[in-house]
Formats: C-alpha cells, sequence, structure tokens
C-alpha cells in the first residue's frame, strides 16, 4: 500500500507483526483479502441462483459498503442497477441507537426486487430503518446481503437471506469500515486487540547468563509479571495441582514433560494476571515448537510475544562465572567444570536455534551479557524502551 510519507504517521502505524494503530487503538489482522474476496464470490452466486434473469437493483448502505458493492457489481455477472443510501449509527467502536437518515433514495423502486448491499450488520439498529425506508417505497420484494454477520449481536427478527462471514461480536476496521474515519481503504480486515499495551518479552541465554538477575530488575522498572518456568514447576509439584502432579508422573518415569502441560501451567499463570502489562517469560519456550504454542497462546489472549531479548556471554567468561557460583550455591551442577561445558553445549545445540525463529520475525535482539549489573540492565532496557 503506497502512503505518502508525510502522512504516514498520521493515518497509522504496522508494527513489525502488522499490528494497526489507528488513533489511539491497536488492531490485529483478522480476514485476509482473499478470504473476503471468497465470501463476495458466494454471495454473488447465491443471489444470481435465485433471482435468474431478473434484474434487481443493489442498494448499497454508505460509507461502509462502498468497497464491498464495487467488488460485488464487478463480480455480478447478469445486468443489474446500483444506487446507494447513506445512514449512520457508529460513534466510535459502539453501534449508536440513533439511526440518521443521511441521503435518501432518488430513483422510483416500485414493483422492483432491491437487494440491500451491507458491510456488516450487528445490532440490527440500520436494518431496521432500512426496512421502514423501503417499505414506503412499495418494493416487489426486499431483499438483505451483509458481508460480515455478527450473531452475538443480533437482536432483530428481520431475516438475512444471504451472508458472506459470520463473525464474533469485536469490533472490525478494513474494507469499508473504519475506525473514526481512519482504516476504510484497507483491503483486508483487523480486529481490535481487547489488550491494547502489553510488552511480552522471552528472555534467553546460556547458563550463568544472568537471566534471573536481570529479570528481578526488568520486572520492576517495566511493572511486567516474570514467569520462571522452573518456579513454575516448583510450584506446581509442591501443591500437588493438577497439572504438578500430571508433569511429575512424567518426570518420575525421566520422561520429558509434553509441552502441552507446560503450555498449561503458564495459561493459569497469564490468567493470574490478566491485568499485568507484559511478562517475561524465562526458560520457555526451548524449542520452535514450544515457540509456536506459545505465539498461539498469546494470540488467544489477545496478545503476542513481542521480543526475543537474548544475554550473549562468551563461554569462558560463563564457566568462569558458574565455577564462581558453585562455591556458594551448592548446586553439583555448578562445581564440576566439564558439566557446565555440557549445560552451555546443550544450550546452543538445542535452544539457540530459536534465534532464528525469532529472527524470521524481526524479533530477536542479542545483547552484550558482559559488564557490571548496571551496564547490563541499561543496554537491555535501551531495547525494551524501543519495541
Amino acid at each position: 500500500m503506497a502512503i505518502a510519507a508525510t502522512n504516514f504517521y498520521l493515518c497509522f502505524s504496522i508494527i513489525i507483526t502488522m499490528v494497526l494503530k489507528l488513533h489511539d487503538l491497536y488492531f490485529k489482522p483478522f480476514i485476509s483479502e482473499e478470504e473476503i474476496q471468497n465470501a463476495v464470490q458466494s454471495m454473488v452466486d447465491a443471489i444470481v441462483a435465485d433471482l435468474g434473469d431478473e434484474m434487481p437493483v443493489f442498494v448499497g448502505i454508505l460509507n461502509g459498503s462502498f468497497m464491498l458493492v464495487s467488488d460485488f457489481v464487478k463480480k455480478y455477472p447478469k445486468p443489474c442497477e446500483v444506487t446507494f443510501i447513506k445512514l449512520a449509527s457508529y460513534e466510535g467502536v459502539k453501534s449508536s441507537e440513533d439511526i440518521q437518515r443521511l441521503i435518501g433514495l432518488t430513483q422510483d423502486l416500485t414493483g422492483r426486487t432491491v437487494v440491500i448491499l451491507e458491510d456488516i450488520i450487528d445490532s440490527g439498529n440500520t436494518l431496521e430503518e432500512v426496512h421502514r425506508i423501503f417499505k414506503n417505497e412499495k418494493v416487489k420484494d426486499l431483499r438483505i446481503a451483509t458481508l460480515f454477520y455478527k450473531p452475538e449481536a443480533y437482536d432483530k427478527d428481520f431475516k438475512l437471506h444471504y451472508v458472506g462471514k459470520e463473525i464474533p461480536n469485536k469490533f472490525i476496521v478494513g474494507y469499508g469500515l473504519d475506525y473514526n474515519g481512519l482504516g476504510r481503504d484497507l483491503p483486508s480486515v483487523y480486529q481490535l486487540k481487547t489488550t491494547q499495551h502489553m510488552t511480552n518479552i522471552v528472555l534467553f541465554g546460556p547458563p550463568g547468563a544472568g537471566k534471573g538477575t536481570q529479570a528481578n530488575f526488568l520486572k520492576e522498572k517495566y511493572d511486567l509479571v516474570h514467569i520462571s518456568t522452573g518456579d513454575v514447576f516448583r510450584y506446581n509439584i509442591k501443591n500437588e495441582t493438577a497439572l504438578g502432579m500430571l508433569a511429575k508422573s512424567y518426570m518420575d518415569k525421566g520422561e520429558l514433560v509434553p509441552d502441552q502441560v507446560t503450555i498449561d501451567m503458564l495459561n493459569k499463570e497469564v490468567e493470574k494476571n490478566t491485568d499485568a502489562k507484559g511478562f517475561i517469560f524465562d526458560g520457555f519456550p526451548r524449542t520452535n515448537a514450544q515457540a509456536k504454542a506459545l505465539d498461539q497462546l498469546m494470540d488467544s489472549k489477545d496478545s503476542q510475544i513481542n521480543a526475543m531479548v537474548a544475554l550473549e556471554v562468551d563461554d569462558e567468561v560463563l564457566v568462569k562465572r558458574l565455577l564462581e557460583r558453585g562455591k556458594t550455591s551448592g548446586r553439583a551442577d555448578d562445581a564440576d567444570e566439564g558439566i557446565i561445558r555440557n549445560r552451555i553445549k546443550e544450550y546452543y545445540d538445542k535452544t539457540a536455534i530459536l534465534k532464528d525463529y525469532y529472527s524470521d520475525q524481526n524479533k530477536y535482539f542479542g545483547v552484550n551479557g558482559v559488564g557490571s549489573i548496571e551496564e547490563i540492565t541499561v543496554r537491555l532496557s535501551a531495547v525494551i524502551d524501543k519495541l
């Protein structure tokens, strides 16, 4: 889409993940251009099958239906007439009870078959006014065709003859639909993100990189919730939750805990903090499959992973740090250099491949993890501040 550079930031901004910002709200991809065109074609086919060679009058409801009407009549294979009326029923993102007839009909429709082409029907308030208008026009047959339909919101008894696609009762923009004037020109449809300003980070790094220390600083500075997979496992097992007992049954047999069990635990943690400004995920994901599962989890919460931030530290520095930590930690795997090197190798062999996964989404940020705690925190903060 070509937009003049001077108007780009006035209209909207496209974030790396294709989330749109219109005015003060964020919208995520919902229905593709291809899906829309398929839905329009299905409506065309159904109406042609019903009307045959009869010449209908298609009436578009402005402003929202202008793109639908244009595409519809181009696909319609038989002669037809087209006209418009203009009604208004939306204020911001809410449907108003007050319907205004702004522009009326300019031709005689007595005895004609009229097909209303609506971009979207939710409450049905606009449709009620349409029926009132055309009752006075003495049309032979009035049919309603809508590209999008929200069955959860519809509270009228008028029949909808043709529906392109049923959708949830959430606010959408694009393909003629707008939010306070913006978004009508988009060829696909976007849905309002109910979680507007959440920042979610996957914090990564090899053993000894200092993830735990930095996570504590970052969660305080940005008011984020730190979710450590290890802590979550220990909590669930100690408290003998259903998920904890399920995980323990695998661990007792020396088997890996299935990804879905871990995801279910993380889901519980996310649900405990629905008002959080974001999350720091520490220790998960460890594989591409887990990363995809985490993406799906966050998407189900109307959110997303914004970045993978990885502390990058030279192997020899890691070994030195862990041996030093082993003097006080009491952990056997911090006291043996051979074990330490194997742990570092395992990190690079199994989990560092996630760098490619997040790099492909332009979400990978490597940060120099050598220096004082304060210096490293400053570097991490510089990355997070730009998200």
